[in-house]
């Protein structure tokens, strides 16, 4: 009889704790209707609403002076019609505690007293078009777009600080981005969309996800949503989330949903039994939850084990990882790409390695940690980065490299670390990185083709040798066919224009990645710069048009001084010829990376022979341009004059000085330490979709 009574007590008490709780949720103030519409919580009308929208004179949505188009379960869509001299301060009440713009938007901003690095629209190629044009004329500034590529942060969603860093006067619009459950993307003109969130930590219902946001001044906030097969706004203080019922229950019962609907107390029953089964059943479904996490967690382990296959990668646990990054402090963040941030940690007190946190988006990145993990641990070159182990424990996903303390040759190139690299050393990286490369093409079987060569993922140790990183794009080749259909993945700029048209991909589609970066290496340009002409914004096609015209000159990187002596002008037009040979549109036209590797120890070594050998090689290379002209004027090679070389030495004066002072900068580096250094150990991000786009604004 006791057994009896304390179950009845415990049913008694659930049952008053959720019609308290009911009572408690229909009492609420918060006016969550304006017209015709309604929202859902924690939005509303009224001042005790956690997120407080206005409801306008014509019973429109409304924040600040802005017209609210629609609400979902994470975003909220401003009308944001295209108007000249609208100012940037104007969409300051967009920005919130508990709202912001997402990075899914595109602001087109005009009147900007810098360059913002997004696209440029000839504001005369809006005219006549869907655009509804306030206040503007034929005589208003181009506008340029503000993107979330410009944003050098993890948050996920603009600042205020962001927009106004732009230095723009006039927001004219924007476009934003909508992904909705399917995969189809879809661009709304002159719409703004802004992201929302409580603030704190989770406090989602059961059967409902929770997301979290990170927002301004490194905060946190979390949103709620309904899993699969569940229907509510998913918070606890909320509805939260209830079966979808098609209410055959009740059809059967009572011959209807809307007669089924007066049965009050037959429902309250029901809920009473539900109830006690909850009560009854919650711990069981806890610890089968906890097993199931537990056994995918195995399963993923196994998997990553059987990917490594006999290297016997490292496992480490998540503590470890957590206290060589100081909890994976800002202070110790490399850089961020397109798949994970980069940290500098120490392992045990050792030397220094690099933690990569990859992101979490779907079961790809699963698969992208177990493609690199195999291939990583299957080759083995000097000039190939280092696995040294992998972390896979809370849903986490972590990879363990040699720490590469002088960044990458992008870094260097672009000026982002230091003044700029010597030639010597610059065709030291590129002979080391054709070998790596050369090496996964012929010395493996199946070949891996790597898919993603590009100047940020070479990176540089303490003596500036290279290392080439970041497998996750990486694909085995088929022994017996040339080429493997694949979907086009790479970076914008650098993907053979072949692999993006048939979707073939073979070795040759490295090697046209790789004479972009040669070109990179002599020129010190971006490799796409819509601050350049149109016809010259593809790094590619400019390398090409001028080599072809024997015009190298123009584009060479100053700091080179090519015309300082004879070698140096010799191999920079060797290098020049053979990335020219590498960009040839036509893949059978294009070396081998063997071939390639060759060619440019051939060059590098050339600096070793005698003089009057040097000289006599650079009198055969001549400009139609201007300042390179030839060496001397005899078509004799032993009557030329040349001061700074000493007769009879084995290896110019010019190089050897050039390499001392840049060795004691080397030193210098060495001594620094890799947590004071924030530039991006990766850049750039590797999407089929930005390449499209960019494919289609190049040509």
């Amino acid at each position: 009889m006791f057994y009896y009574r304390k179950n009845f007590a415990i049913v008694l008490a659930l049952l008053l704790f959720y019609s308290t709780r009911a009572e408690k949720s229909t009492s609420s103030t918060c006016d969550r209707k304006c017209g015709g519409y309604s929202v859902p919580y924690p939005l509303g009308f009224s001042a005790n609403c956690n997120i407080k929208l206005n409801c306008g004179s014509k019973q429109q949505m409304e924040i600040g002076k802005f017209q609210v188009q629609k609400v979902t379960s994470s975003s909220i869509f401003i009308d944001l019609p295209a108007k000249c001299n609208r100012s940037v301060q104007s969409i300051h009440s967009l920005f919130s505690k508990n709202f912001a713009p997402t990075k899914n938007n595109s602001l087109l901003v005009q009147s900007c007293s810098s360059a913002v690095g997004g696209c440029v629209i000839p504001f005369t190629s809006l005219m006549g078009h869907q655009w509804k044009l306030d206040g503007c004329d034929k005589n208003s500034e181009n506008i340029s777009c503000f993107t979330q590529q410009l944003t050098k942060n993890d948050l996920d969603v603009l600042t205020y600080d962001d927009v106004e860093g732009t230095k723009c006067k006039y927001l004219f619009s924007a476009i934003a981005v909508e992904q909705g459950n399917d995969p189809a993307i879809s661009l709304q003109l002159q719409v703004l969309q802004l992201g929302w969130w409580l603030e704190g930590s989770c406090q989602c219902s059961n059967n409902a996800n929770c997301s979290i946001v990170h927002f301004a001044e490194g905060k946190k906030g979390y949103r709620c949503q309904c899993a699969e097969g569940y229907q509510g706004d998913g918070f606890k203080n909320g509805t939260g989330c209830r079966r979808v019922s098609h209410c055959r229950a009740a059809t059967l019962m009572s011959g209807g949903c809307g007669k089924a609907a007066k049965i009050g107390v037959l429902a309250g029953g029901i809920i009473a039994v539900a109830v006690f089964i909850a009560a009854v059943c919650l711990p069981c479904y806890f610890a089968r939850r906890r097993y199931t996490v537990l056994r995918k967690q195995m399963t993923v382990k196994r998997l990553l084990r059987e990917a490594a296959g006999n290297s016997s990668v490292p496992f480490y646990p998540y503590k470890e990882i957590e206290k060589a990054t100081n909890f994976f402090s800002e202070k110790q963040r490399l850089g961020t790409g397109a798949f994970g941030t980069v940290y500098a940690g120490k392992l045990h007190d050792h030397e220094w390695v690099a933690i990569k946190k990859i992101k979490y988006r779907d079961t790809n990145s699963v698969d992208q940690v177990m493609n690199e993990i195999k291939l990583l641990s299957s080759v083995s070159h000097p000039n190939l980065v280092r696995l040294l182990g992998c972390c896979i424990e809370g849903g986490e996903q972590i990879l363990v490299y040699e720490f590469m303390p002088n960044g990458t040759l992008s870094q260097h190139l672009q000026r982002e670390r230091g003044a700029g690299l010597p030639w010597t050393i610059r065709l030291t990286i590129a002979t080391e990185t054709a070998n790596a490369i050369a090496y996964l093409h012929s010395a493996i079987d199946p070949p891996i083709y790597h898919r993603d060569i590009k100047s940020s993922n070479i990176l540089l140790d303490y003596h500036f040798k290279s290392k080439v990183a970041d497998f996750g794009l990486s694909r085995l080749g088929m022994t017996e066919t040339s080429h493997i259909s694949t979907a086009p993945q790479g970076t914008p700029g650098y993907v053979d224009p072949q692999y993006h048209q048939n979707f073939h991909l073979s070795d040759k589609s490295d090697v046209y990645s790789f004479g972009v970066v040669l070109v990179e290496i002599i020129t010190a340009l971006k490799v796409v710069d819509f601050a350049r002409p149109h016809s010259d914004v593809n790094l590619a096609a400019l390398a090409v048009d001028r080599i072809r015209r024997d015009c190298v000159d123009e584009i060479v990187d100053p700091f080179l001084e090519p015309h300082r002596d004879a070698w140096t002008l010799y191999s920079v037009h060797k290098v020049a010829e053979l990335a020219f040979r590498c960009l040839a549109f036509h893949s059978d036209m294009r070396p081998t990376m063997i071939e390639v590797a060759e060619e440019l120890e051939s060059i590098r070594r050339s600096a070793w022979t005698t003089m009057e050998e040097t000289i006599c090689m650079a009198s055969s290379v001549g400009s139609s341009c201007s300042s390179f002209g030839r060496i001397g004027s005899d078509k004799s090679c032993g009557r030329m004059n040349f001061k700074k070389a000493a007769r009879g030495s084995e290896r110019l004066v010019v190089v050897e000085q050039r390499m001392d002072s840049f060795q004691h900068s080397v030193g210098e580096v060495k001594d620094s330490s890799p947590v004071s250094v924030h530039d991006p150990w990766l850049s750039g991000q590797s999407s089929p979709s930005t390449n499209s786009l960019l494919g289609n604004v190049v040509h």
